[in-house]
């Protein structure tokens, strides 16, 4: 390594005893003492702690040798760094040269010592190489903690962590939105995924933050539009396959695409759970549920019919959850309706897809552990909602029955009968 000084011609190489004039010795609290010969020019052309050290001003400039050798301390985890910056301040650094931080990790604890000694050539070159590098997450951790002590100096390498503002933030989220209910086809259902994955981060709330993004009207007006357009296709696609009542749904991609829908339809009630915005999503699902249950009910012993009816019930129970917890209210007729129409549906769905659950089929269907129990909690709520004489109806159906294990209505039956024996307590009485 060499540097040409100002005034001469000179190329200085560190390390040179025969042209040094001074000496740099570096000291740490545990004994390490190395001395590296150095030239002052070098060292105060480019460093600005070498400068103030080296000039007259200097308080101990007077004594003897205290101008031909400067004692640096530092830790000994940053002394590699000492010695790497002193050697750059021998380097000329233009650009065109991008290979001297030897890495994120080295270029961050170079940085540190560069601007601790004042080097600001040093400093502007290691910021502008972190800046563009790609970090990886324990170096990215390492930049938060230290950079920002920095001071304005490397605030560029902070630039692609700089939160942006609300109405970008909206745009992207509004963009991976629609994305993501758009029904892509399956070479982009990796793609979907993620963006599904992220838009749910951005709403989610934890104990330390609040969520990226604070939806306001405009963004529920627009997400609830998605919404919209996925049960459009949806429906669509349920009304075609009714008319043509001679076509299975494994012909045509019908199935593929129908599973489709009703997966992203099992993720956007998490969505629409988030904002508070069910309602619309339950009174959809309600208007289309009877097409649902006919379409489905046809082919029903196929594997691949089984699996679709399992994620038409997904989404069923989180419909049940919204209207059987009071998230959304309906009016009695509508809820009579759903329990009437879903309550059939499942009790003859479940030993299906329990026993290809069990099977060695190829065909691996993913479920959530709590969704029969979660169903069957929302079915007792919705139907203990109902006038009396519409829980006699439903409990009458139930224990006569083949499927009677499930869902298990005891809990109903048990209220319903409380509720009976207290009536007629007070008919009595009065």
């Amino acid at each position: 390594m060499e540097s040409t000084g100002k005034a001469t011609n000179i190329a200085y190489v560190i390390g040179d005893r025969s042209t040094s004039d001074v000496v740099v010795r570096l000291r740490t609290q545990d004994g390490r003492d190395d001395w590296l010969y150095c030239h002052s020019e070098v060292l105060t052309e480019k460093c600005k702690y070498f400068a103030q050290r080296l000039s007259e001003n200097w308080p101990t400039c007077q004594i003897l040798d205290s101008r031909n050798c400067i004692d640096v301390y530092c830790q000994e985890s940053d002394f590699d760094y000492h010695v790497n910056v002193i050697r750059l301040l021998y380097v000329v650094i233009d650009g065109s040269v991008d290979d001297l931080w030897h890495g994120v990790r080295n270029a961050i604890g170079i940085l540190q010592v560069a601007v601790e000694l004042g080097c600001s050539q040093i400093v502007t070159a290691c910021v502008n190489y972190l800046e563009a590098a790609p970090w990886e997450e324990a170096e990215e951790e390492d930049i938060l903690k230290i950079v920002p002590r920095m001071g304005i100096q490397a605030e560029p390498i902070l630039a692609r962590l700089q939160p942006v503002n609300p109405s970008a933030l909206t745009s992207v989220f509004l963009s991976a939105m629609c994305f993501a209910t758009s029904s892509p086809p399956p070479p982009l259902n990796d793609l979907k995924s993620s963006a599904q994955e992220q838009l749910e981060y951005m709403l989610t709330e934890d104990d330390d933050d609040a969520p990226l993004l604070t939806a306001n009207d405009n963004i529920k007006f627009e997400v609830q539009e998605c919404v919209k357009r996925l049960f459009s296709r949806f429906n669509n696609l349920l009304i075609a396959s009714i008319r043509d009542s001679t076509e299975s749904l494994t012909e045509g991609g019908s199935l593929q695409l129908l599973l489709s829908y009703l997966a992203d339809m099992s993720w956007v009630c998490q969505i629409l759970c988030k904002l508070e915005i069910m309602r619309e999503f339950v009174e959809n699902w309600f208007d289309a549920s009877e097409n649902i249950v006919k379409v489905l009910e046809r082919d029903s012993s196929r594997v691949e019919i089984i699996e679709i009816k399992l994620r038409a019930i997904e989404v069923t129970s989180k419909v049940l959850e919204a209207i059987g917890y009071g998230t959304v209210i309906l009016p009695t007729a509508k809820r009579l309706q759903v329990v009437k129409l879903w309550l059939p549906f499942v009790r003859v769905a479940k030993p299906l897809i329990d026993s290809l659950m069990n099977s060695d089929n190829n065909l691996v269907l993913k479920m959530d552990g709590e969704l029969w129990q979660s169903l069957e909690s929302s079915f007792v709520s919705i139907i203990l909602a109902l006038p009396s004489g519409d829980q006699t109806e439903v409990l009458t159906e139930w224990l006569a029955n083949q499927y009677i294990r499930y869902p298990d209505l005891t809990e109903a039956f048990e209220v319903w009968s409380y509720r009976c024996c207290k009536k007629m307590t007070i008919n009595s009485r009065e």
